[in-house]
């Protein structure tokens, strides 16, 4: 008998779903065929990048352009089968020498925004290139720079290509993120969202578990909340079911085919959203309840000035940034609240469940305990 397939590669392959890059992963490659450009004169096409969890790649380049002391090259996004609104934008990253001892700088060039409030993962000012694509750019233009006797110290400049338009169709204006979208991705990966395709493969998941004689298994949001779970419990991949915004799926699925222990991990500001009552954590089908935020605050013991803050507050992240700096647990208090919304979904399943809210980064930010 063969090896019982699941977890989350499994759940993908099951969809029958193509998966595409990130405009992360996007940049990387553009800013790694300039730098390789701009050091031997010639660009690499296609390019390869090594991603976080080791794929590799190849990217055909849309734009070359060389010039004394900077190159630019362009890559356009291909989201594989998901509905992504950046699908087939073209990706641009311009790479500039700097003085010995600048490190890699980033600026955000046209299409691309900028932060204007507080409550996200960059400070305000910072071109809105999230931390995962930065330390993916870095680590490339350190291994161009080290192939080809460069020093590494350089501009990168990343722009989109009506990237101001598209951005106007997400949620970056709300944010305040203006001039356009975000540069974004944790693992490089899309991962397509078919609604009916990707809930039967959680079923699926769900059975392959229980078959295999698990009794404990998570549904996580994403890949940062995977290696929570595994750092946490030592779960192997096979107990994971990625039930990315599907929270429901996952739970009226227990209900019917129990397992004995489910956790639940998942970003702080998606948790809230069930923790609110809400079974579909997409961006788009449901919203971080704030003046919600602000009652669970209460709860915990803040005042009304600081609860006030917390109803009006940027973002979800915003809201558990303000608690905790004035000895409030909203993590804990959304863990809580999302962990008795779960067994209200579950209506006495003999399931035992915990919930274990993260940052972006994966720092656990709040914990339920289990029941």
């Amino acid at each position: 008998m063969g090896e019982i397939e699941g977890g989350r590669s499994a759940q993908l392959k099951h969809t029958g779903l193509r998966p595409g890059w990130t405009t992360g992963a996007c940049a990387t490659a553009a800013a790694t065929a300039a730098y390789t450009a701009l050091l031997t004169g010639d660009f690499p096409d296609p390019v390869t990048i090594t991603l976080p969890k080791g794929q590799t790649p190849a990217f055909a380049l849309a734009v070359e352009e060389l010039a004394e002391g900077r190159a630019t090259a362009g890559v356009v996004k291909d989201a594989g089968d998901d509905p992504d609104v950046t699908h087939g934008a073209l990706v641009r990253a311009t790479v500039r020498r700097l003085p010995p001892g600048s490190g890699v700088v980033f600026r955000a060039g046209p299409g691309v925004g900028t932060v204007t409030l507080p409550g996200l993962p960059l400070d305000v000012g910072e071109p809105a290139i999230n931390p995962v694509p930065r330390q993916l750019i870095r680590d490339h233009i350190a291994r161009v720079a080290a192939e080809h006797r460069g020093a590494g110290d350089v501009e990168v400049t990343v722009a989109v290509d009506h990237g101001e338009e598209i951005a106007r169709s997400t949620w970056n204006p709300r944010l305040g993120i203006l001039g356009g979208l975000s540069i974004l991705g944790t693992t490089g990966v899309v991962v397509p969202y078919s609604c009916s395709a990707w809930i039967d493969s959680i079923r699926r998941g769900v059975d392959v578990a229980l078959a295999a004689g698990h009794t404990h298994v998570a549904g996580c949001t994403g890949s940062t909340s995977e290696r929570t779970v595994v750092s946490e419990y030592g779960l192997p991949e096979i107990a994971l079911l990625d039930m990315g915004d599907f929270a429901g799926a996952v739970l009226k699925y227990i209900r019917r085919h129990p397992v004995a222990r489910l956790t639940v991990c998942g970003g702080f500001a998606k948790l809230s959203k069930l923790a609110a009552g809400h079974l579909d954590l997409h961006s788009g089908r449901s919203q971080v309840d704030k003046p919600f935020l602000a009652g669970l605050a209460r709860r915990g013991g803040a005042d009304e000035a600081l609860a006030a803050e917390v109803a009006v507050a940027n973002t979800g992240l915003a809201a558990l940034q303000l608690c905790l700096a004035r000895g409030v647990p909203l993590g804990d208090l959304v863990a809580v609240a999302a962990r008795d919304e779960a067994l209200s979904v579950l209506r006495g399943a003999p399931v035992a469940v915990d919930v274990i809210c993260i940052d972006r980064a994966g720092t656990v930010v709040g914990r339920s305990e289990v029941r």
